[in-house]
């Protein structure tokens, strides 16, 4: 059996990773938009990108400035969560549809679901895929009736770090560790 790897697979191990470094990119938009991490945020985007977003229609840097106090005026907590993805990939150009659900925890406890599609257009320059051009096509939204957070008040379950919409956040820990007790109930 042989051990050379046919040019075929090659070329789809090659297009495998290219599409990985698009999954990581539009990865690090939402993760930059839920920490309020501004550079990972920028991160995903080229600095002449266009986005089209609700009312907004403009570059990365006001974007950010925008979705930010916005979120931040009307939401506790949100959650950009990315799921089906197609992605076309030619030379240096892909175009992606990647749907959305977004989960924000409002100021007044409510919460609110919407759901759409992000439609993309990325380059990729130097090496790195990111974002040219965006819309934001949103298909749907509404509320969801209100409860509780699960275990927010038993003692020491923040003892591994507090949820934040920054850089506080748990998810900024090296290493991550465990404090807390072991407890299996």
């Amino acid at each position: 059996m042989s051990t050379a790897i046919s040019q075929e697979k090659l070329a789809r191990l090659e297009r495998l990773l290219e599409r990985q470094d698009i999954v990581d990119c539009l990865t690090r938009f939402s993760r930059g938009m839920d920490r309020f991490d501004r550079e990972v945020f920028l991160s995903a985007f080229h600095s002449d990108a266009i986005i089209a977003a609700g009312e907004f229609v403009g570059g990365p840097v006001p974007l950010f400035e925008w979705a930010s106090r916005l979120h931040a005026q009307g939401q506790k907590a949100t959650h950009h969560n990315l799921m089906n993805l197609t992605c076309d990939i030619d030379g240096d150009v892909a175009h992606t549809e990647t749907y959305y659900l977004f989960v924000g925890r409002n100021r007044d406890d409510t919460n609110w679901v919407a759901g759409g599609r992000y439609i993309d257009r990325l380059e990729r320059r130097a090496g790195a895929w990111k974002i040219a051009l965006r819309t934001n096509a949103i298909e749907w939204s509404g509320m969801v009736p209100t409860m509780g957070i699960p275990f927010a008040d038993m003692p020491g379950i923040n003892i591994n770090g507090t949820p934040s919409r920054d850089q506080q956040d748990p998810s900024y820990y090296r290493p991550l560790i465990n404090k807390r007790e072991m407890h299996i109930p």
